[in-house]
């Protein structure tokens, strides 16, 4: 590893040595991706990597390259002690809002570990249910704390999967360039995958029973949260 890469990291993880020296053992660093496009799911994840960990790479996923990003997703999920997904469809987003809905995959990610962490560290979300966990809300912690930043590639790396996989079902919508994120192509293409189920974007034809039991099945369960956690869960997109 190079010297200023090295130095990089150090910086990245001092948040959580100060943590670690408190006494704290178990950090688990939790993000999601998808708060803000139109269409889609929202995606939380969340991670506890060992005291140690010095993956080089890690950082806030808007930094990070996509293919920089599945290449880390792996060394990631292979070096950590344990993490969790939650991935929440547009039709819960629809019915209790991008935040309750991100909150609550929030909580599912915590009942989805393998062990119980000693204190969740979180990019900038308050008012949570963490099952009692400890919790600190940091602003921008994705490019701040090592294990936020690890989590939110985990999160990125899932949301864009499911996207691309969406495109092979649905190309004419271009999920696979904007995975769901305002742009010109995607307001003219993906109206029917809007969130807002109530406006013109409300799925039509039957089409999002079709997503869900053709590429989903018997993981996605209509939009509710599912999990993929290491040693246990499935989902083709973990």
């Amino acid at each position: 590893m190079k010297e200023k890469e090295l130095e990089r990291l150090t910086n990245l993880k001092i948040i959580e040595n100060e943590l670690h020296q408190k006494g704290f053992k178990n950090i688990c660093g939790i993000d999601e991706a998808g708060r803000g496009p139109l269409a889609g799911p929202v995606v939380v994840a969340g991670v506890i990597m060992p005291a140690d960990s010095m993956i080089e790479g890690v950082n806030d996923s808007k930094k990070v390259s996509e293919k920089k990003r599945e290449a880390l997703y792996d060394i990631i999920i292979k070096e950590a002690i344990s993490y969790s997904v939650a991935i929440i469809g547009q039709d819960v987003i629809d019915e209790i809002n991008i935040l309750n809905a991100t909150k609550s995959g929030v909580t599912q990610v915590v009942e989805g570990l393998d062990i119980t962490p000693d204190l969740i560290i979180i990019d900038a979300l308050e008012h949570i249910d963490t099952k009692g966990v400890p919790y600190e809300s940091i602003i921008k912690g994705d490019a701040k704390c090592y294990s936020i930043g690890a989590a939110s590639i985990i999160a990125k790396v899932t949301r864009d999967r499911i996207m691309r996989e969406w495109d092979t079902i649905y190309p004419q919508y271009g999920f696979k360039h904007h995975k769901g994120y305002g742009t010109k192509e995607q307001n003219y293409k993906a109206h029917q995958w809007h969130r807002c189920s109530g406006a013109a974007g409300k799925p039509a034809d039957g089409i999002g029973q079709q997503r869900r039991q053709s590429q989903y099945g018997q993981h996605h369960r209509s939009g509710r949260c599912i999990f993929a956690r290491r040693g246990r869960g499935d989902h083709p997109f973990l």
